[in-house]
């Protein structure tokens, strides 16, 4: 394996939206390749068509270049790539008519059996067995010689029912009571005995190949040489490792991620947890139109791509230092897939939001007043200058987890206030307020309208009168913005101007 070129692949089914737990093992296999000098290959199992979702693909493709870690090659590389790469197609339901071919060898070489079993037979047997208390009945090496199959039927009889047509399915033949040995990079060494295991559907009656088989023979064929996936596949993995023996093939390394967990630690993290919880389980919005299922996406909800990888990251690994803020490019010189946990990473939406906030400080601030920009449009505020803009995001920086965040609280920097803290109004708005607003609205219109000197003239005022600053502070906040939160009142009023400063405190005189 060493002398090999590393070559991983992220193969997920195009049955809706891609979860952030796809979307992380994409990621740890993007960084296993880029780190070893390999290839990040996309591949889409679509073997089982009535789960099949359009649009899910396009989603999946989509989602990766977002994050910034599209493929070189297969499904989205085909601006880099004829067709894809060398081995086209990268869906498995146009890869269809090779399958067959291994499915033979199989029959062949005794290690797999045509079986004629009807739905309604399984059903039959499965509701015996629970009558007899065995609720987990299994088509393995003890029960299959009491079924319908190319082991218990004569050679004339199978071939009868070949040449007529009937229904049937291709099972693994699973060799009995077995130790199925493989070394995870994860978990370490696993062990399975194949009296626990049972008698996989390899290829179905429609010719279709279920995920075992296509998903061996592609990595085969793909040249795939670790297969980095999450821990859903753990049970299927002494499967894989026989079906790699019986065709006489070198099996790739194994990796099987942790699960992403819940908040509290209790299961798999869904996105009726998210729904619950008011959080996205999704890298993009999603919107089905033939369902009308929605879910709302990372990328929507303000979050840049590279804080959202960097979470991810995170969720299941650690660099063994105190180190957590990683562009892309250092968390390729860092990862280790060897120090990946083992048990399942809690999922903390104020965390996620946290790395957020850290990538919003790291960027250069051109980037940022862009953004801010873009965002006062979208709310149709009007942005008199660029400084004005400038000066009015770093208000609330500070504190601001999103773009989104420096203009939330500030929509008094861009009109007069619409209502009054009604609160702090009957708290600070006493019959003597209008006159220390009339003497202080005299006063700056003699002063220079900028941060230091109002500040100087209004306390000289306190001082000369013996006031304290809370008797009149929070009445100048409340005339200026409303609200008596927020960054220096001076500050503000500097930015927004003497004409509109003065008018706001007569308009706070006559209306309160």
């Amino acid at each position: 394996m060493e002398n090999r070129r590393v070559r991983v692949r992220f193969a997920p089914s195009p049955t809706g939206p891609l979860h952030m737990g796809g979307v992380r093992t994409a990621l740890y296999n993007y960084l296993f390749a880029k780190q070893n000098g390999g290839d990040f290959l996309l591949r889409v199992e679509d073997t089982d068509q009535t789960r099949f979702v359009p649009g899910a693909e396009a989603y999946i493709v989509e989602a990766l270049a977002w994050c910034g870690f599209s493929p070189d090659e297969g499904i989205g590389a085909e601006d880099k790539l004829p067709g894809g790469g060398p081995h086209a197609p990268y869906r498995q339901s146009e890869r269809k008519p090779m399958y067959r071919a291994f499915a033979d060898q199989l029959l062949e070489a005794g290690h797999a059996y045509y079986a004629f079993d009807t739905p309604e037979d399984l059903d039959a047997v499965r509701e015996r067995a629970k009558q007899a208390g065995n609720p987990n009945w299994q088509y393995n090496s003890i029960t299959r010689t009491s079924m319908k199959n190319s082991l218990t039927l004569s050679e004339d009889e199978v071939q009868r029912r070949l040449d007529a047509g009937e229904a049937y399915v291709i099972r693994v033949k699973m060799p009995r009571n077995e130790e199925v040995k493989f070394e995870d990079r994860i978990r370490g060494w696993v062990s399975v005995n194949t009296l626990n295991l049972d008698d996989k559907v390899l290829l179905k009656g429609d010719g279709m190949p279920t995920y075992h088989l296509a998903n061996v023979v592609d990595d085969y064929s793909m040249e795939i040489t670790h297969v980095i996936r999450g821990e859903e596949w753990l049970p299927s993995a002494p499967l894989h490792v026989l079906l790699y023996r019986f065709f006489g093939w070198t099996q790739p390394e194994f990796a099987h991620l942790p699960l992403l967990l819940r908040p509290d630690g209790n299961g798999k993290l869904s996105k009726r947890d998210g729904d619950r919880l008011g959080f996205p389980v999704f890298p993009l919005n999603w919107n089905n139109q033939e369902t009308g299922e929605t879910a709302s996406g990372y990328r929507e909800r303000g979050f840049y791509p590279q804080a959202f990888v960097n979470m991810l990251a995170f969720l299941g690994w650690n660099p063994g230092t105190n180190q957590e803020i990683f562009s892309l490019e250092a968390l390729i010189e860092a990862f280790n897939l060897n120090k990946v946990n083992k048990a399942g990473a809690r999922f903390d939406f104020e965390k996620a939001k946290w790395f957020n906030q850290q990538h919003l400080r790291l960027l250069p601030e051109s980037e940022l007043l862009q953004a801010y920009i873009a965002e006062a449009s979208n709310r149709g505020l009007e942005i008199p200058s660029e400084d004005f803009a400038r000066r009015a995001m770093h208000l609330f920086m500070d504190r601001a987890e999103f773009i989104g965040d420096t203009l939330d609280p500030a929509d008094y920097l861009f009109a007069d206030p619409r209502s009054y803290d009604e609160a702090m109004v009957a708290k600070k708005w006493t019959a003597e307020a209008p006159t220390y607003l009339s003497d202080l609205d005299l006063l700056f219109a003699q002063t220079d309208y900028t941060e230091g000197p109002l500040e100087a003239c209004f306390k000289n005022y306190l001082a000369e009168k013996g006031f304290g600053f809370g008797q009149v502070g929070p009445v100048l906040r409340l005339a200026i913005a409303g609200t008596t939160q927020g960054p220096s009142i001076f500050t503000v009023m500097e930015l927004i101007g003497s004409e509109a400063s003065h008018r706001r405190i007569q308009t706070a005189i006559s209306t309160l």
